[in-house]
């Protein structure tokens, strides 16, 4: 009983992310694993993507976002270790006002051309927490140990 509360309360908890197709081959974003944060994107398009070259490829889906949220575009580790195939503005950002087709910017590292059929899984989306701030001039800034020492001043 205590278990089902649990749950039950959790999924109160759970942002909710609408999504609508733009094409009929579309499919809903999907976890790999019970524990993964990102889930998979798949194209609705066959292309291929040549060598050092880049291309934005469908997904056939727009979402609405909850407010407080956004989405990150991330590559799946597969592709980009196997086939040298990165999202090239990693990680793209999709803002919770944005309601057009979601398209991932893919690029082939790779030396081989890198074909994507239609319901393969191109990309990974994860959803985001975000706090708003509000930017504004100073002066100077507070002292810190480690001060303006940046790219490789922490060591290897």
């Amino acid at each position: 009983m205590i278990e089902k509360l649990i749950k039950y309360l959790a999924s109160l908890q759970t942002p909710v992310c609408r999504l609508v197709r733009t094409d009929s081959r579309a499919t809903l974003p999907v976890q790999a694993t019970s524990l993964a944060a990102g889930y998979d994107l798949t194209s609705v398009e066959s292309v291929c993507i040549e060598p050092h070259q880049r291309r934005l490829v469908h997904t056939g889906i727009c979402a609405s976002i909850p407010p407080g949220y956004h989405i990150e575009v991330r590559p799946r580790s597969g592709l980009a270790f196997k086939h040298g195939i990165t999202v090239l503005n990693s990680p793209g950002t999709i803002d919770a006002d944005y309601r057009g087709e979601i398209m991932v910017l893919l690029i082939n590292l790779g030396d081989a051309p890198y074909q994507i059929e239609v319901g393969d899984r191109i990309a990974q989306i994860v959803l985001m927490r975000h706090s708003s701030c509000r930017f504004e001039w100073a002066e100077s800034l507070d002292n810190t140990n480690r001060g303006a020492h940046g790219f490789g001043s922490s060591g290897k």
